[in-house]
């Protein structure tokens, strides 16, 4: 598995984010992207994911805006994580219905995001930590090698996010994940990409970055 950016201008339209990505993300890597609000981060995940979903990669995805439909519940949401494995009829009878080995499954997920006792509330229902656990907890049930994350753990207190992240780490074997938390990036985190200004402004190991570098980044 890998995915790299070479001299990449990546943005939206016409309009550019960011300008002379060199970026390569390889197999057992944990990557945390770091930088103000508008840095980049959502649209350098966006590609490297568009890249690993073209080569045929199993993605699990936690998009910054959740992607649930309100009007299923958490368990259906969660269910949606492995859509792509069925066909239409199977997956549209299994929304209707889903059998009690499936229900089985998808509350080992829940229970240790503590969602299991609102497994059968819609999303529409539920506060903004546990929407984004639900969104966690899709990712987690659709499994493969790799996930991409947007602020995975922006609306959950410190120790749940300390909790989200090491589950993170021992479910996936490389991923590449937004934050804000600089504490947090520097616990998981292999690699750390600084953004700022529509530029990559260092990208290296986490233990070799000194924290001034990081504060310019806000700065």
């Amino acid at each position: 598995m890998k995915a790299r950016l070479d001299g990449a201008t990546l943005g939206y339209g016409t309009t550019p984010v960011l300008r002379g990505v060199n970026l390569t993300l390889q197999a057992g890597e944990r990557v945390v992207l770091l930088g103000p609000s508008g840095a980049g981060k959502s649209t350098l995940l966006a590609a490297i994911h568009a890249q690993l979903v073209a080569g045929g990669e199993r993605v699990a995805l936690v998009p910054q805006d959740h992607g649930l439909v309100p009007q299923l519940s958490v368990r259906r949401n969660t269910y949606m994580g492995r859509l792509d494995d069925h066909g239409a009829l199977t997956n549209l009878g299994r929304l209707v219905h889903l059998p009690q080995a499936l229900r089985a499954d998808i509350d080992a997920v829940l229970a240790p995001l503590g969602l299991l006792d609102s497994a059968s509330r819609p999303v529409e229902a539920l506060s903004g930590g546990q929407r984004q656990r639900t969104a966690l907890a899709r990712a987690l049930y659709r499994g493969g090698a790799v996930i991409v994350a947007d602020e995975p753990v922006s609306a959950v207190d410190a120790m749940q996010a300390r909790e989200i992240m090491a589950m993170i780490a021992a479910r996936f074997e490389t991923a590449m994940i937004a934050l804000h938390d600089v504490d947090l990036a520097r616990s998981f985190a292999t690699r750390i990409v600084g953004l700022q200004g529509g530029r990559i402004r260092f990208d290296a190991p986490a233990a070799e970055i000194a924290q001034d570098r990081i504060d310019r980044l806000y700065g």
